[in-house]
């Protein structure tokens, strides 16, 4: 009986049956074109599942993403408005060694932005020098002028980055693109962690993988150190162009991990420059905004007199030290699509060191 039964049921199909990456570079596989011992757990699991299984498990996965409410919205696709997380039930490995390069890149980038931030806010030397051409960052929609002169704390304009990267055929890292005015995506990191755990504990077995889920914690944790001096408890914000946003999942989940409160514009006045939130019980200070609204609309008095999504007087506060925005106004000609050619330049002038990650190639056609 046993013989017949086999012979009724078709071969079942693995998830891995077939596959071959070619002259691609595979994620999993690396240069070798072999599993490593540190993914060999992974690869066995995924070579000993039922392609049907998978897919099946993987439909579950992404029911619970929109019965958990997970999704971000499209604003260039009139029909779909709520788009789920993408989730991928095979996730992309990245050993020790590729973390180490990736973290010290990014922290490399990260810093030479914020110098040269507060240099072209200040004195302006690397565009004295030509490193970076002056018409370019001067005459640069991100660039704010209001920021002109003014220190901020711990020197940092950038407090949140958001660095796009991808791998060439090689494998090498490459920066894609850096977003330093008011990035989001990071509670998608942690959500899809946190759903791989629920759903498929099976292809993590046997893997050493880092922690994610303290991101908010260690996200209030900087913020609060760059909150004005000579105060015991910063009062944080999350400051939320509200429910249509296209993060707004993303900014009650941030919200709820620092454990702060999310507000709106009308939620915070300003009072004698300084600036407050209505609760309950009256006016309570705040200290740090992490703001999620973008700089033409922050402040009506500043910027743009039509927005209702701002805190008008803000940048008064700001310009009196009575209050920290994160991310600072003025970030976006740090993240420029033009100047994004000239950041290799600009690590080895602030510097004096060679870029960890490289750009894409990118030519300069000026």
């Amino acid at each position: 009986m046993a013989r017949v039964s086999a012979l009724k049921n078709p071969k079942t199909v693995s998830a891995l049956d077939g596959y071959d990456p070619g002259d691609f570079h595979c994620e999993l596989l690396g240069a070798e074109k072999q599993p490593g011992r540190q993914i060999a757990p992974l690869w066995h699991c995924l070579e000993t599942s039922e392609l049907s299984v998978l897919q099946q498990r993987a439909a579950d996965a992404e029911r619970e993403l929109f019965n958990l409410g997970i999704t971000f919205t499209v604003y260039t696709e009139k029909d779909a408005i709520d788009r789920i997380l993408p989730f991928d039930v095979i996730p992309r490995v990245l050993n020790a060694a590729d973390w180490a390069l990736i973290d010290a890149g990014v922290k490399q980038r990260v810093r030479a932005l914020n110098m040269f931030l507060h240099d072209v806010y200040h004195d302006g030397q690397i565009l004295k020098d030509g490193v970076v051409p002056k018409d370019l960052v001067l005459g640069n929609p991100g660039y704010r002028r209001e920021m002109v002169g003014l220190d901020l704390p711990c020197n940092t304009d950038i407090h949140v980055n958001g660095t796009d990267i991808i791998r060439d055929p090689s494998g090498e890292f490459l920066v894609l693109e850096d977003n330093g005015r008011s990035p989001s995506g990071v509670s998608y990191v942690v959500e899809n962690r946190h759903l791989m755990q629920r759903a498929f504990p099976d292809l993590m077995q046997g893997l050493k993988v880092r922690s994610v889920s303290d991101y908010g914690e260690r996200l209030l944790e900087k913020l609060r150190e760059v909150a004005p001096e000579g105060l015991d408890n910063p009062c944080v914000v999350l400051l939320s162009p509200g429910i249509y946003n296209s993060a707004y999942f993303e900014h009650v989940f941030l919200a709820r991990e620092m454990g702060v409160p999310l507000v709106v514009g009308r939620d915070l006045v300003v009072v004698d420059d300084r600036v407050y939130a209505h609760t309950i019980a009256g006016l309570s200070p705040v200290h740090v905004i992490y703001r999620r609204i973008n700089d033409e609309f922050l402040d009506p008095e500043a910027f743009d007199p039509s927005s209702m999504l701002g805190v008008p007087g803000v940048m008064r506060a700001v310009r009196r030290g009575n209050v920290t925005l994160a991310n600072a106004i003025g970030t976006g000609v740090a993240d420029d699509k033009a100047v994004y050619a000239y950041v290799p330049r600009i690590i080895r002038y602030y510097l004096s060191e060679e870029p960890i990650l490289a750009n894409v190639e990118t030519n300069i056609c000026r």
